[in-house]
Parts: C-alpha cells; sequence; structure tokens
C-alpha cells in the first residue's frame, strides 16, 4: 500500500466524515423539529423525543450517506487539485485510473459502512424507536402498528389484527382449506405468544369447523399452532419494505415465491438497497473528474452545489425508474440496477475524457 494511496484515501474519508457529521446535525434538528407537536402527550417529554430522534438517525445516515460520499470526495480532491498535488502525483506516475482506483477503495469502505448501517443498525434502531414512542404516549407497545395483516402458510391463512412486538401479537385469525381449496376451519385467538421451544402459543382461542354434515364450535384456553412463520416474518410483514433489512427483505420474497404469491415489490426493494450500495462506488469516482481542467480551481460552494446536483439527479432517475415499475412492469433487477449502472457509464466516459 504505497503513501499516496493512503493520502488520498485518509482525504476523502476525512471530508466524508466531516460532511456526513454536518448533515446528521442538522437532520436530527429536524427531526427534532418535527416531534414539538407531539410533546405533553403521555409521559412523552423532550427527553424520550431525544431518544426517539438518536434511534431514528441510523435510518437517515443510510439514506443520506451516498451524497455525504459524493460531496466529501468533490471537497477532498478539489482541496488536493487547487493544491496542485494532484498533478504532482499524475506526473509521479499515476494515472487517472489509478487514481480512481484509490478513490474507488474509499467508495468500497463507505458501501461496507452503509450496509452495515442499513442491514444491522437501522432497522432494529427504527423498530426501537416506535416501541419507544407508544409507550411513552400511550403506554402501550405497539399501539401504531395496527392494521390487518394477512400471512399464508401452505392451506393456511393468517390473519393479524396488531402486533405488539416481536413476539406478541394481538387479534390473530386462522382460516384453514383442504387440498381442494374447501373451507375447513376459522377461528380466532385474542393474543398470541412466541415460544421458541414449541412455536406459536394461542390463547383463549375459538374455532368453528365445517365438517361434512355439520359445523362444530369448539373453545380452547390455549393452542399450539403449527407454522413456518417467523417472528421476523410477522413483523416484516408490517413494515414498508424500504425500512426492512437487506437479508430479511430476501427471506420474505423467498417466502412468497415459495407460497405463489407476488414478490416483485420486496425483490425490487431488496436490489435497490444492494445497487444503491454499489453505487457509493461510482459516486466517489465521479468526483475525480470535477478536480480537474476548469472545475480545479473551483470553490467549496461551487463543489457543494454540484454534490447536491448530481446526487438529486441520481435519486430522482431511481425514483423514476421505481415508478416505471407500475407503467411498464419491468424486471426488478433492470428497476433496481438501471440508475446505478447509468452512473456507472457516465463516470467512465467522465474518466476517459480526463486528459
Amino acid at each position: 500500500m504505497s503513501v499516496l494511496f493512503r493520502y488520498v484515501f485518509k482525504e476523502v474519508m476525512t471530508y466524508v466524515a466531516l460532511v456526513m457529521s454536518l448533515l446528521m446535525v442538522l437532520t436530527g434538528l429536524y427531526l427534532f423539529l418535527t416531534q414539538m407537536n407531539e410533546l405533553g402527550i403521555g409521559r412523552y417529554g423532550v427527553f424520550e423525543a431525544l431518544v426517539v430522534v438518536a434511534c431514528r438517525l441510523p435510518q437517515q445516515a443510510f439514506t443520506v450517506l451516498p451524497i455525504a460520499a459524493l460531496m466529501g470526495a468533490l471537497l477532498a480532491l478539489g482541496n488536493l487539485a487547487r493544491g496542485g498535488e494532484l498533478v504532482v502525483m499524475r506526473v509521479s506516475g499515476a494515472s487517472v485510473f489509478r487514481l480512481a482506483g484509490w478513490v474507488a477503495s474509499t467508495g468500497v469502505l463507505l458501501a461496507l459502512i452503509t450496509w452495515c448501517i442499513g442491514d444491522y443498525v437501522a432497522p432494529p434502531a427504527d423498530q426501537f424507536a416506535n416501541q419507544y414512542k407508544s409507550v411513552a404516549q400511550t403506554n402501550q407497545l405497539g399501539g401504531s402498528a395496527e392494521g390487518l395483516m394477512w400471512a399464508k402458510d401452505g392451506n393456511m391463512f393468517v390473519s393479524v389484527y396488531k402486533q405488539q412486538d416481536i413476539n406478541n401479537l394481538n387479534g390473530l385469525n386462522v382460516v384453514r382449506f383442504d387440498d381442494e381449496r374447501q373451507l375447513q376451519s376459522v377461528g380466532r385467538a385474542v393474543a398470541a405468544t412466541l415460544d421458541h421451544a414449541q412455536g406459536w402459543q394461542l390463547h383463549n382461542y375459538a374455532e368453528t369447523k365445517f365438517e361434512t354434515d355439520r359445523v362444530v364450535a369448539t373453545h380452547m384456553p390455549a393452542l399450539a399452532l403449527k407454522t413456518n412463520l417467523s417472528a421476523e416474518f410477522m413483523g416484516s410483514a408490517r413494515v414498508e419494505p424500504s425500512s426492512l433489512a437487506g437479508h430479511t427483505l430476501l427471506k420474505y420474497a423467498q417466502y412468497l415465491e415459495a407460497n405463489h404469491l407476488k414478490a416483485d415489490e420486496y425483490l425490487t426493494a431488496f436490489w435497490i438497497r444492494v445497487a444503491r450500495t454499489c453505487s457509493i462506488i461510482f459516486i466517489v469516482m465521479l468526483a475525480l473528474p470535477f478536480s480537474f481542467g476548469s472545475m480545479r480551481s473551483t470553490g467549496m460552494g461551487t463543489r457543494i452545489v454540484i454534490g447536491i446536483s448530481v446526487g438529486a439527479v441520481f435519486f430522482l432517475l431511481a425514483k423514476l425508474f421505481v415508478n416505471a415499475r407500475f407503467a411498464y412492469a419491468l424486471d426488478p433487477l433492470v428497476i433496481a440496477w438501471g440508475p446505478t449502472v447509468t452512473l456507472a457509464l457516465v463516470t467512465a466516459i467522465a474518466l476517459l475524457r480526463v486528459r
């Protein structure tokens, strides 16, 4: 690992960290202001609002990190260009594509950081924020997660009215069919609890069975429900796909396909997450062409405007591809990778034009 590589790597990462810190401060302030109207509801005060904002910042960091990467790379490489350091590096034998490789290495690290935040930090933190806020305002866990949700497991359909937390459900209906799609039974439990050894335990369960010549009604204080529906799945079925972790999206899509249900929405969300993370590598490389030629002497303000503009165009293009899915029934891979491939082509052409 050369001295020049370490120097470029350190400069880019330092400026990305500075830009990211500034964006997180502004985002945190904005999130806190949005909580002001809810202060005083139940036990929800300033301290509780600060906890909620802090837990929601990882999701915001996952969203803005690509823009921060571009702006940080523009500022870092711009300073190196204005000081003549990039020119010295080229004269010493470092080609444009070698410089691009050095910059791309920072993009790889930033992409890994983004994936870790989006998959392992942001989803549980965001879920905790929602639950913490619900308890503070209503003294009920998961009070904001109401609304009927249906899931299919073979010939059995399960609906849930409210999920209190990852292991507790309220208002659960169970509908069973036979292989010929004839209705066998309809049941309802007041609540369900996940026992990791025995599966879902239904409480206060009432069931009506439809036999050949009669209808039989039964009531049981408790019943073990045999199903492949996990606690993680029941939670993911109630959340917007964009807020789920990548591995959860993939598992849910595979579950839907196994039950012959449409999984395009979740596959699209999964591949968008992967492509968006990989796009950071090309985003930081795109900053390099702006550091040569007439852009070499531009100030910090101009570079920030350029970074915001390029980032806005990229995200608008991504949004356009997502909306095109409904109009043209595009393949999830095309929707997800279209903007990233376009960005990669633009970056390659810009680097080839550098003299």
